[in-house]
């Protein structure tokens, strides 16, 4: 295998790959060995054709497409290693040459990383964050707590109130016949949280348990399902239970019941002291956010369109992974959003260039200040992986590769980077805050 590059404008390349013809005639014959199961002539037993007379028949380019998905995936990967380019996109492949007893030849276009011109990046201003902890505040964690100790009594006879947890099992029917979605059983609606149609929940105030009740509402204009949009409908609605929560009282045995302490007096000071460290810490995660932007806005980048695609189709890929944890599917949330994979690109290409723009600026800054990593600190780095997940140190530093301690390099390069630009920012009182905000 050979390969030449040819280098395009806007920091794009083209890699032509040439795969030399004994190779690609070995790719034909595992081509030909994976598809000769399903072909019949006639003559010859299904899976017994050979080769010869299959090419002759259907033509010699039979396998070439087959011949050619074998081949491209590791001739592309060890061309890429070869340019020594830094790659920041899929490849765009075309076929130049595909004949058998000749070189498989095919281009692939890519983006390299873009030329970053730094303007300013120390003393960029950034906006003053207050971190004073108020009362308020002390009493609204406080009464977030009292919550998350509350316990659940059912109502035996009592009508439900807003605030309530209304259980039920309920047919939904439009000009009297039932429609998808519309039927549920032991379902929990607390009444006041407006998770259901507008109307439905004010219409279960006052009901109590053992009741059947009839709710009418009409689906919004703007509904996800279409077939359901602006229609009237009818819920049945039978009440299986109805349940109130319950608050502790605030007092010292709260205290005592949900910390170390022996007094609410003291629990409150330890929440104050809590939020103070927590106002703390994300100022300081403001500011180096901030700095990071504003030193990204003054440099001068040129990203090339096809890096943007690919870091576009990663984000969406994430974000399908994690809605799939919390147990949901791409195609259901484009179902229920009205959107579609081209929509989910282009959403969320701006903020995708934004984090582009930061991770290169942080690359340039920890180039241009001869940041250094030592292996100590990328050692250290893993250990601190390694608690965190509750793994062992030693083994991941055992199966630790090249690749992996390089990227930790570079991330730690980065993380210094920011640190750098953060202390040499100055804070300005009234100063808006960076819309963008750097992924770390």
């Amino acid at each position: 295998m050979s390969v030449t590059v040819e280098n395009l404008e806007k920091s794009m390349a083209k890699l032509v790959v040439e795969v030399a013809a004994e190779e690609f005639e070995k790719a034909m014959q595992k081509a030909y060995m994976r598809q000769k199961k399903d072909i019949s002539i006639p003559g010859f037993r299904k899976g017994k054709v050979p080769r010869m007379m299959i090419e002759k028949m259907y033509g010699p380019g039979v396998f070439y497409e087959d011949a050619a998905n074998i081949v491209m995936p590791d001739a592309y990967e060890e061309a890429a290693k070869e340019s020594g380019l830094d790659i920041t996109s899929s490849p765009e492949i075309d076929i130049t040459q595909v004949e058998k007893g000749k070189p498989f030849i095919f281009t692939a276009t890519v983006a390299l990383r873009p030329e970053v011109v730094l303007g300013d990046y120390k003393g960029v201003e950034v906006p003053r964050t207050d971190v004073t902890v108020t009362d308020e505040e002390v009493e609204k964690k406080l009464a977030e707590e009292q919550d998350k100790n509350s316990r659940q009594i059912t109502l035996e006879d009592e009508a439900a109130a807003e605030g309530d947890t209304v259980t039920m099992d309920y047919v939904g029917t439009i000009d009297g016949e039932a429609f998808d979605g519309g039927t549920a059983q032991g379902a929990d609606l607390t009444l006041g949280s407006n998770t259901f149609i507008p109307g439905f929940e004010d219409q279960l105030v006052g009901v109590k348990a053992g009741e059947t009740k009839e709710v009418h509402v009409t689906f919004p204009e703007d509904y996800h399902a279409e077939e359901l949009k602006g229609k009237d409908a009818v819920f049945t609605c039978n009440i299986i239970k109805i349940s109130r929560k319950e608050l502790p009282e605030l007092n010292d045995e709260f205290a005592q019941d949900v910390s170390e302490f022996d007094t609410l007096e003291e629990y409150k000071e330890d929440l104050r002291k809590q939020l103070q460290e927590r106002k703390e810490n994300t100022a300081k995660q403001n500011r180096r956010d901030n700095a990071v932007s504003r030193a990204a806005r003054n440099a001068t980048i040129e990203i090339p369109e096809p890096m943007l695609n690919t870091r576009a189709e990663q984000s969406v890929n994430n974000f399908a992974r994690q809605l799939a944890s919390q147990g949901m599917s791409l195609d259901q949330y484009m179902q229920f959003t009205g959107s579609n994979m081209d929509m989910l690109r282009e959403q969320v290409k701006p903020q995708t260039e934004i984090q582009i723009r930061n991770e290169l600026v942080l690359d340039e800054v920890a180039k241009v200040e001869n940041i250094e990593v030592t292996d100590e600190e990328i050692l250290a780095e893993v250990e601190e992986m390694a608690k965190a997940y509750g793994m062992d140190a030693e083994k991941m530093k055992e199966v630790l590769t090249d690749e992996e301690k390089e990227n930790f390099r570079k991330d730690l390069a980065a993380r210094k980077a920011m640190d750098l630009i953060a202390e040499a920012a100055g804070e300005v009182d009234g100063l808006a805050e960076a819309e963008d905000k750097v992924e770390e």
